[in-house]
């Protein structure tokens, strides 16, 4: 029912509202990731008009700890008001649910990251005796190990893949493209779902160059990727909001509590600016003032 009541959504724009062919496209884009959103989550049966706030309040949830700017969060909340409109024209009786969710607010705010503890709980926390526990593995290996997004890892293609050089190549924002270091474990573990796993799999023919897939043979969507990192911390009984971007954060925090020069963190990240880079740390000088505050010997004397 979805895609009948989204295609009559787009010839509602076009014909009656007379929108541009941009905006209908981005119209239509948005109320798409929504539905691949019901389709990914428990309540996967539901039909657009059985859509209640608090799914559209889990959605942008996971757009915000995606790292979705707050700016597309907006546009998208408003192609969905726009949906749900045309749904109580169509259907007198349906209850828009968006009518009391406000729009989301630009802000910054400081990441959760994780300890290398909690990393590997949650690695320890993700069975290995099965298919997708496999896949899994490799693929929370290149979140942490090479700090990607979650859109370049679901886009990770087995020729950008170079385990030889321990190099692989990533297509980043604007399709900026880089090579980023990844750790022997990835490999090895990508090795592993390469040959116990993908080999075994009927690939879709749009798949075929794709590195992680789903069940179907398809390419996962980054909302899966975001479900799987969730139910693993869950598993590990850690408390904190994680998402797919929460191991890129912990990778940039790690390299550079370490000691690695910010430019090349910055490369890695593929961040344009080296701002963007700064705010970890920001997160960095928090520990070293704790430090200070703790160890100092001024400090020290003056709490005797």
């Amino acid at each position: 029912m979805w895609s009948t009541e989204i295609q009559a959504f787009g010839n509602y724009l076009k014909i009656e509202r007379g929108l541009s062919a941009h905006s209908l496209d981005g119209y239509v884009r948005d109320v798409q990731k929504f539905a691949q959103f019901m389709a990914d989550s428990p309540d996967q049966s539901l039909s657009p008009l059985d859509v209640e706030e608090n799914h559209i309040l889990d959605f942008f949830k996971i757009l915000h700890d995606l790292g979705i700017e707050a700016s597309s969060q907006a546009r998208c909340l408003s192609g969905l008001r726009s949906y749900f409109q045309f749904l109580s024209l169509e259907h007198p009786d349906f209850r828009d649910p968006s009518v009391h969710i406000k729009s989301p607010q630009k802000g910054r705010h400081l990441p959760d990251t994780l300890s290398f503890d909690e990393i590997e709980k949650i690695l320890e926390s993700n069975d290995m005796s099965n298919a997708q526990g496999i896949r899994n593995r490799a693929m929370l290996e290149f979140l942490y190990g090479a700090g990607l997004r979650v859109s370049e890892l679901v886009s990770l293609k087995l020729t950008d893949v170079y385990p030889d050089l321990g190099l692989i190549k990533v297509r980043g924002k604007g399709d900026k493209e880089r090579l980023v270091p990844a750790g022997r474990d990835a490999f090895r573990y990508l090795q592993l779902y390469q040959e116990e796993v993908r080999a075994h799999m009927d690939v879709k023919k749009e798949a075929q160059n794709t590195v992680f897939l789903n069940r179907r043979g398809a390419a996962l969507s980054r909302v899966m990727v975001f479900l799987i990192c969730k139910d693993l911390a869950a598993k590990a009984g850690i408390e904190k909001t994680i998402s797919p971007h929460t191991f890129r954060h912990s990778f940039a925090t790690h390299l550079i509590e370490g000691g690695a020069d910010l430019r090349a963190v910055q490369e890695m990240l593929g961040h344009e600016s080296i701002l963007t880079t700064e705010i970890y740390t920001h997160l960095d000088r928090a520990y070293l003032s704790q430090m200070v505050h703790d160890f100092h010997p001024l400090n020290r004397r003056s709490e005797s």
